[in-house]
């Protein structure tokens, strides 16, 4: 079983910047690929980022491209998302999730049902 903890998130003003981590207790073939995804409150869950340990290859939202990056620390088993300029329609609920892939890229970034492994969630609000 793959465990997986986020940390980080906070309360910023409009164009400040945050770093989301996600520690993993391992990461097997079940678990290669590691996502971020969002949910604000009466909206879908959104996948905002993606990166395959192995591969190294990363996915970006339309919406956060330019703006976040996705990296990892495999000494560490975390991965890390670092948000800057950040926009009030970015709060939401940010979930750290492990799921499978073949290297080198995760084979559906933004699919939530492909990721086995979820966090319990770190909230991010940012004020105009």
């Amino acid at each position: 079983q793959v465990q997986v903890v986020e940390s980080g998130g906070g309360s910023v003003q409009a164009g400040g910047s945050l770093r989301l981590s996600c520690a993993a207790s391992t990461y097997t073939y079940s678990s290669n690929c590691v996502g971020w995804f969002r949910q604000a409150p009466g909206k879908e869950r959104e996948g905002v980022a993606a990166i395959h340990i192995e591969g190294g290859r990363t996915y970006y939202a339309d919406s956060v491209k330019g703006r976040f990056t996705i990296s990892q620390d495999n000494a560490k088993n975390t991965v890390y998302l670092q948000m800057n300029s950040l926009k009030p329609e970015d709060t939401a609920m940010y979930y750290c999730a492990a799921g499978p892939g073949q290297a080198p890229s995760c084979p559906y970034p933004r699919d939530p049902t492909v990721y086995k492994y979820w966090g319990q969630g770190t909230q991010v609000t940012v004020s105009s």
